[in-house]
């Protein structure tokens, strides 16, 4: 907050006649100069954020400020820690701006933002309630309460705040930019667009309304608009990492491999800690068939952020189409100990027990466990199936595709399946019904299962599922 010229003019007349006793009681500063020069400092956002805290510091240690005048030292000093990345010491200047001023309502919307930014969002909220009790006109704290709700993951009151932040600010255009991504992530994509159209309206040279609406297209199936909207936001930012990500996915969508790590590569240059660009870098190496450069970026995601379940899952999938299953078993367990809730992880656990052999056992608990948190779940019905198949439970099995191709009556890799298992109880018309269905929308489906070590021979004696 910077104070009102006219105030300052005041200020200086009334003070002129006084000065000698001030400087006497607070020698901090030599002189009038330097005095109004730390106020401006300390009132102004420049680059140099250490000379503004340190404006503020000699500002606050002054004595000549006192109320509601050094709520605003604190409070302005709390900005600069802020901007800094100090967000516990920009909380303790917000703190003893409120302290000294109750009423003062930017320091709570302030401090609000800092809990939010540490993840606290009950107390972000309560900062925002009290400082819209306080000024219950001003857009942003309803803006900065919709953002906590969101992270809490209640999207309709996000939505309600960010609406009522548009009512009393209709200029507000971050408001309709995090609308747009609350509405995206119910579901109502064109609601979406529409409040990214109206922020780009706003200002049509701030970028990132662009990427967020690219998103939305790529999330709609439109590609080329997607692109379109991403190249643009590249025109008006070319440092802007999040465009080449989200242009790099909607490349490998399009079948473009090598531009999509292109744009991967280029993202990674710009922001080397973003460890999601490694990962789906990564994804497109492996869908290129380079394995060890598919590990690679994989193991550099680990490395940035060895919480995130995603990586373990990815070098898993790459271990296990090289054979190599031990390594895949240890990854998509690490999977699961980071994401125990994604069904995916213990399904294709299973998968790979199962064709692994050594722990059959151990791969039908985890198809139970996966099915328990996605039941139904055609992938790993099929896996069920085969692990079923392995142990020599058929009828096991042979329900086990039944639900799948029940499911999705295009699944030939179940359907191949169950006629395997329907040979083994001897319904050879039944089997062989079902294998001569399978291998018509497949003609490929019996080599695909002889990659897995099991065949049909002529009689239809045996046969296995292909995962998909």
């Amino acid at each position: 907050m910077t104070r009102a010229r006219r105030w300052l003019f005041a200020a200086l007349i009334l003070l002129a006649g006084i000065v000698l006793v001030i400087w006497a009681a607070a020698p901090a500063y030599r002189d009038f100069t330097a005095f109004w020069a730390d106020q401006e400092l300390c009132d102004g956002t420049g680059r140099d954020v250490d000379a503004h805290i340190a404006a503020c510091t000699r500002q606050i240690d002054s004595g000549h400020r006192h109320g509601h005048e050094l709520a605003i030292e604190h409070y302005n000093r709390g900005i600069a820690w802020k901007a800094k990345g100090d967000l516990d010491r920009a909380i303790a200047d917000y703190t003893e701006a409120i302290r000294i001023d109750p009423k003062y309502a930017h320091a709570y919307f302030n401090r609000g933002l800092a809990w939010f930014r540490k993840g606290d969002l009950d107390r972000a909220i309560a900062d925002h309630d009290q400082a819209i009790r306080l000024d219950p006109k001003d857009a942003d704290p309803y803006n900065g309460r919709g953002l906590a709700w969101k992270a809490k993951g209640d999207l309709d009151r996000a939505i309600a705040d960010y609406t009522e932040a548009i009512r009393l600010d209709p200029q507000h255009e971050y408001a309709y930019v995090n609308r747009g991504v609350a509405w995206a992530k119910k579901g109502d994509l064109d609601l979406a667009i529409a409040d990214y159209e109206q922020a780009i309206r706003l200002d049509p040279k701030d970028a990132d309304p662009y990427v967020n609406r690219g998103v939305a297209w790529s999330d709609k199936g439109d590609l080329n608009r997607a692109i379109a909207d991403f190249d643009q936001a590249m025109r008006l930012d070319p440092k802007n990492a999040a465009a080449y990500f989200n242009r790099g996915i909607a490349r490998k969508a399009k079948g473009e491999l090598d531009r999509a790590i292109a744009d991967y590569t280029e993202a990674i240059r710009l922001d080397p800690q973003h460890e999601q660009s490694y990962v789906n870098r990564g994804v497109t190496w492996a869908k290129k068939g380079d394995h060890e450069r598919a590990i690679a970026d994989f193991a550099e995601a680990i490395r940035l952020d060895p919480t995130d379940a995603d990586p373990y899952h990815n070098r898993a999938n790459v271990y296990a189409g090289r054979k190599d299953y031990e390594r895949a078993i240890a990854d998509y367990t690490m999977a699961i100990r980071l994401d125990p809730a994604d069904a995916s992880h213990f399904n294709l656990r299973c998968w790979v027990r199962a064709l692994d052999g050594k722990d059959l056992d151990g791969a039908l608990a985890d198809c139970n466990e996966a099915l328990r948190l996605q039941p139904d779940d055609g992938n790993t019905l099929n896996s069920r199936g085969l692990v079923q198949f392995k142990l020599g439970a058929f009828e096991a099995a042979i329900a086990d595709y039944a639900t799948a191709v029940a499911r999705n009556a295009k699944d030939a890799d179940s359907l191949y399946a169950r006629g395997a298992a329907k040979l083994k109880t001897s319904d050879t018309a039944g089997g062989n019904a079902d294998i001569a269905a399978a291998e018509a929308m497949k003609p490929d489906i019996a080599a695909v299962s002889a990659g897995y070590g099991i065949t049909v021979d002529a009689a239809r004696a045996t046969a296995a599922p292909a995962h998909k």
